[in-house]
């Protein structure tokens, strides 16, 4: 029999999607779920985003595009990035990517070699570890704690930096502990990186996506950090677009043509009329976003007040996303345990902790993108369980 490549059996999985398939077939076989394991807004793509993608059908952008993405949309993204970043960026270091993987994935292509360091977050996105592996890297976990709000000890961080660390990847707004990381940290990162000469990739796809008065500041603010930090950002999140896969990545000159040769040897090209509903999400309205995020933060104290009245959990309050991450040591459960129960008990699907990583164990992931009516009966159900 034909044996898998070395580099196949390295690679991981995303157990939302694991976790989505099992709760869709306790469905079909009667039983009521409350979905709270999937990381997707639960809002429509607005209407003059799916009209531009309509009338780019009938337009005639059914066709092949450039790999490195429609320049119409890589002048959007830049104009936005500009915008928010207060610096200016070309269209030139813009790549549409279907979806934001890519962004991830060809990234660690392109630089990682056999025994390269990369340091990840942890509790963090599965996939950062499982692509690392797969290009045969050596994935160091960051460990964010919870005693300092879900964020990196730099000093720790520090420690991790050794001669073969090439790439760190830093998340903020973080899935899934729905953690911030506080400026004066990223600017000490930012250090780090510069002192260390190491590439950074900074996850910004939940950038629009912060509670209170706070707004998004990237590590490329600080010195040295524009030419050795790739950003990775999407529509996904923010536009409630997660079918339409459409990620963007803002790559320094050095990266610009790999990952672009990449594109062309992977997926040829982003689907052209899903690029053109991107402009036009980029350019139109914004309302959508803001009353997402005012009905995400009602949610989100809904179920983070819910969460603490439980016996045995805790939940800090998230400052960024859609997602809560309880700490359910007190039940005495694990966190497979604690999510087996959930679901399979009270018909609650949600996430373990450790489909995030080691220092997961002891947490529980909640996507809070349901209804406040769903989310208030979840609390209720592991009320009856616990």
């Amino acid at each position: 029999m034909t044996q898998l490549s070395s580099r196949q059996v390295n690679l991981g999985t995303e157990t939302a999607f694991e976790t989505l398939a099992k709760a869709k077939e306790l469905e079909r076989q009667g039983q009521s779920i409350i979905h709270l394991e999937i990381g997707e807004p639960d809002f429509d793509t607005p209407e003059h985003i799916r009209d531009a993608a309509k009338q780019a059908l009938d337009d005639g952008f059914t066709h092949y595009g450039a790999s490195a993405g429609q320049l119409e949309l890589r002048e959007a993204i830049a104009k936005h990035q500009t915008e928010r970043q207060g610096y200016t960026v070309s269209p030139d270091n813009v790549i549409a990517t279907p979806g934001g993987k890519p962004v991830m994935f060809f990234t660690i292509m392109a630089l990682i070699e056999d025994g390269d360091e990369v340091i990840y977050p942890n509790p963090g996105f599965p996939i950062y570890e499982s692509m690392i592996k797969y290009m045969g890297g050596t994935p160091v976990p960051m460990q964010l704690n919870e005693d300092t709000g879900y964020n990196a000890d730099i000093d720790k961080l520090r420690s991790l930096i050794s001669p073969k660390t090439k790439l760190l990847i830093v998340n903020s707004p973080n899935n899934p502990c729905g953690s911030v990381i506080p400026e004066s940290d990223l600017e000490d990162i930012a250090n780090l990186a510069v002192e260390n000469d190491l590439i950074v990739l900074a996850d910004e796809i939940y950038k629009d996506m912060y509670y209170g008065d706070q707004t998004h500041v990237s590590i490329t603010k600080f010195s040295g950090m524009r030419e050795r930090t790739v950003i990775l950002d999407g529509f996904s999140k923010s536009y409630a677009m997660t079918g339409w896969r459409l990620g963007y990545g803002i790559f320094p000159d050095f990266l610009v043509e790999p990952v672009t040769r990449l594109m062309t040897n992977s997926v040829s090209c982003t689907s052209v009329h899903t690029q053109m509903a991107g402009i036009a999400a980029l350019e139109g309205p914004q309302d959508s976003v803001r009353e997402m995020m005012a009905e995400f933060t009602k949610r989100r104290d809904l179920v983070v007040n819910g969460l603490n009245s439980l016996a045995g959990i805790t939940c800090p309050v998230p400052k960024g996303a859609f997602y809560a991450f309880p700490n359910i040591t007190g039940t005495g459960m694990t966190s497979k345990q604690f999510a087996e129960k959930a679901m399979y008990d009270a018909g609650v699907a949600l996430l373990a902790g450790t489909a995030f990583g080691e220092f997961g164990a002891g947490y529980v992931r909640i996507s809070f993108a349901n209804s406040q009516e769903n989310l208030t009966e979840a609390i209720e159900r592991l009320r009856r369980i616990l």
